[in-house]
């Protein structure tokens, strides 16, 4: 797929129609996917005419594009990959920020939470702007956790155990989404659905992320 620039106008009112396309977009990517999403839905919810998305954003996939940009953009502006502990702090309170900024957008509840569910649908069924998102957006957050993880391993981020131990954390946040009805059928009690049971979540997950990686630092096997 093909990006091309959207359009940025001096109006402030194509700015407001812009934004609404963008959010209504997003609502319906994220509850149907790109395929099955349709221009004229999008442009009833933003109450715009449907030649907007031609002028803004030139056709529906570069709108999915902005959108999942928008999407990633806004979460992290609402959860900080950090959450405003500092770059310095010891790597292991910056892995459960970072963890904690992972399940708190995965779970963020209300008016953004599409967000979090579009991300996860565009990990799921993935499109040709996965390419483009991964190098603006997903690799600058997977070089974070790199880093924080190759601190706590003392090892240099070339070594294969970055790598494995990274994607162990991860998978760890994510699986609470995307086996959703497993959990709740299984073990309700652990399902994260409010912020004490994320902050629950993202203790535990660190400490057997912890656990894990100093003897994993021991010896490499």
């Amino acid at each position: 797929m093909k990006v091309k620039s959207s359009v940025i106008s001096d109006d402030p009112g194509q700015d407001v129609t812009r934004r609404h396309l963008l959010e209504a977009a997003g609502e319906v990517f994220a509850e149907v996917g790109f395929r099955d999403a349709t221009v004229r839905e999008i442009c009833q919810r933003a109450g715009a005419n449907v030649a907007a998305i031609n002028y803004h954003f030139g056709d529906k996939e570069n709108l999915y594009a902005e959108v999942l940009r928008y999407a990633q953009g806004k979460a992290i502006e609402k959860y900080p990959l950090l959450l405003g502990v500092a770059e310095t702090a010891p790597p292991e309170e910056r892995l459960h920020a970072f963890v904690l900024s992972i399940l708190s957008r995965i779970f963020d509840k209300g008016p953004t939470s599409w967000h979090g569910r579009l991300m996860s649908r565009e990990m799921i069924e993935p499109t040709a702007v996965l390419d483009s998102l991964m190098e603006e957006r997903i690799r600058p957050l997977s070089d974070t956790l790199r880093k924080i993880v190759g601190e706590i391993l003392r090892c240099p981020l070339t070594d294969e155990r970055v790598g494995s131990c990274a994607i162990s954390v991860v998978s760890q946040c994510v699986f609470y989404k995307h086996c959703r009805p497993v959990v709740i059928r299984l073990f309700p009690e652990h399902l994260p659905d409010d912020p004490a049971a994320i902050a629950k979540l993202a203790a535990h997950i660190t400490r057997f992320s912890l656990v894990a990686m100093r003897d994993y630092s021991v010896k490499k096997t």
